[in-house]
C-alpha cells in the first residue's frame, strides 16, 4: 500500500486551474519534497490530501483512506503543519497541547512525550505568545505528532527561521523519516530539499514537471556541478 496515492488530482477555482491532473505516489517512510514557485498549487494539493478541500476531479488516498469519503479515519493517521502559526497565544505551551490531546483522545503522558521530542519541556509553562518563532514552530510540530500520525504534512516548516533553528527542524524531520514516518514536505529552500528528501516533485502552474531523487534530477542537467536550484530554474523559468 502506498502512503499517498494521487491519480489525476485536480482542483479549479472558477476559471483558475490551481492543480491540474497530478498523478504520483509516495512510499511509506519516505521524505517526499513538493517544490514549486508561489502559486504553483502546493498548498492546494496539501489541503486536498488532508481532506480540507474537495478535489474538482481525480482522487487520492492516504494509506488507503479516500481523502473525500474517509475523512474521519484519514484525520487519525495524518498530522499537518501549515506555514501560519495558529496557536492559542494566551495559553501556555502545555495548555495548547493538552487541549489538542483532548481532541485527539490522547493522554497527558503523550503531551509530555512530544514536549521532550521537540525540546520544549523546559518551556511547558510559558505562554505560547512569548515563544520565539522557532519555538512556536516546534510547538506546532509537537501538536501534529500528538496522535502519532503515519504521515506528516509540513508546509514550509523552516520559513523565516534563524539558520540554527532551521537546522534543528531539519534534523528533527530527518529523524522522523528514519523512524518510519512518511513526511510530505514543501519548501522554498532547495538545499533543504536536496539534503532531506528521498524524492522530490517539482510543480509549476498546477502540473508536475519533474519527479525523481535529487541526484536523478541534477544528473539531467548538462553541468556536472548542477544544483537542485539550477534544475528548478531550468524547469520553471523562475527562481525562489
Amino acid at each position: 500500500m502506498y502512503a499517498i496515492e494521487a491519480v489525476a488530482l485536480t482542483r479549479t477555482f472558477d476559471d483558475l486551474v490551481a492543480v491540474n491532473q497530478l498523478t504520483f505516489t509516495v512510499q511509506p517512510g519516505e521524505i517526499f519534497g513538493f517544490l514549486g514557485p508561489n502559486g504553483a498549487g502546493k498548498t492546494t494539493t496539501i489541503r486536498m490530501l488532508t481532506g480540507q478541500l474537495r478535489p474538482t476531479a481525480g482522487h487520492a488516498c492516504v494509506y488507503g483512506c479516500d481523502v473525500v469519503n474517509d475523512r474521519q479515519p484519514l484525520a487519525s493517521i495524518i498530522g499537518v503543519v501549515f506555514d501560519h502559526q495558529n496557536i492559542y497565544e494566551r495559553n501556555s505551551v502545555a495548555e495548547n497541547l493538552r487541549f489538542a490531546a483532548r481532541l485527539y483522545g490522547t493522554g497527558r503522558a503523550r503531551v509530555d512525550a512530544v514536549l521532550d521530542v521537540v525540546g520544549l519541556q523546559a518551556d511547558a509553562k510559558k505562554k505560547a505568545g512569548k515563544l520565539s518563532n522557532g519555538q512556536k514552530q516546534r510547538l506546532l510540530i509537537a501538536r501534529a505528532l500528538l496522535h502519532q500520525p503515519r504521515v506528516l504534512f509540513l508546509d514550509e516548516p523552516t520559513r523565516g527561521l534563524d539558520p540554527h533553528v532551521a537546522r534543528d527542524i531539519r534534523s528533527f524531520v530527518a529523524d522522523l523519516g528514519a523512524q518510519g514516518v512518511t513526511v510530505f514536505l514543501t519548501t522554498h529552500y532547495m538545499e533543504e530539499a536536496d539534503r532531506l528528501c528521498d524524492r522530490v516533485a517539482i510543480i509549476d502552474r498546477g502540473r508536475i514537471v519533474s519527479l525523481g531523487t535529487p541526484a536523478q534530477l541534477k544528473a539531467e542537467m548538462a553541468a556536472a556541478d548542477a544544483t537542485l536550484e539550477d534544475v528548478f530554474i531550468e524547469l520553471t523559468g523562475r527562481s525562489l
